[in-house]
């Protein structure tokens, strides 16, 4: 994958093809999750890993990405259950792969402190609804739960931001 072109004739060469190409977006939601890019390489991987176990039958999905999203966030809450998934923030630590020019680096780093403060299912929420483009339904399919439970994530999770950055009335749509 690293610039070596694999021969079509390899039995998983479809998979290395689309992981090749996808990695990069994985990665980034991944991150957008998880806060941590060590972490997101890690779910990125664990995402992956479990998509090519199921690759003969999975690779007939109509849309493949939308499973390995779902896949990605299954990964993500789930890791987050376990006793061992801590954080460990270092000053300074600014995402590498991310990057989006921002007019005030004081209120993008804020910001991205305020969203790690969130709980997993509500950052979730906020990054399918709002990174991913999904819709309120689709977004509920991925997170296991009903329409009015993404609403109630996303609500909550913007509410919370809100009060983090002190921002008066709430966010303009």
């Amino acid at each position: 994958m690293d610039g070596i072109p694999m021969p079509p004739h390899l039995p998983d060469w479809d998979f290395a093809e689309h992981m090749a190409t996808r990695t990069p977006w994985l990665r980034r939601v991944a991150y957008l999750l998880c806060q941590d890019w060590d972490q997101a390489d890690d779910l990125a991987q664990i995402s992956m890993t479990r998509l090519y176990a199921h690759w003969p039958r999975d690779r007939t999905f109509q849309n493949l990405d939308g499973h390995l999203r779902a896949i990605l966030v299954d990964t993500f809450i789930s890791e987050t259950r376990r006793p061992w998934w801590k954080r460990i923030v270092s000053p300074g630590h600014v995402a590498e792969d991310l990057a989006v020019e921002t007019p005030d680096l004081d209120v993008s780093l804020s910001l991205r402190d305020a969203f790690a403060t969130l709980p997993p299912r509500q950052r979730a929420a906020l990054v399918l609804r709002y990174y991913c483009d999904l819709t309120v339904k689709q977004t509920a399919a991925e997170l296991n739960c009903s329409q009015s439970r993404v609403k109630s994530h996303t609500s909550r999770a913007i509410a919370s931001l809100c009060a983090l950055l002190e921002i008066e009335g709430g966010v303009s749509a």
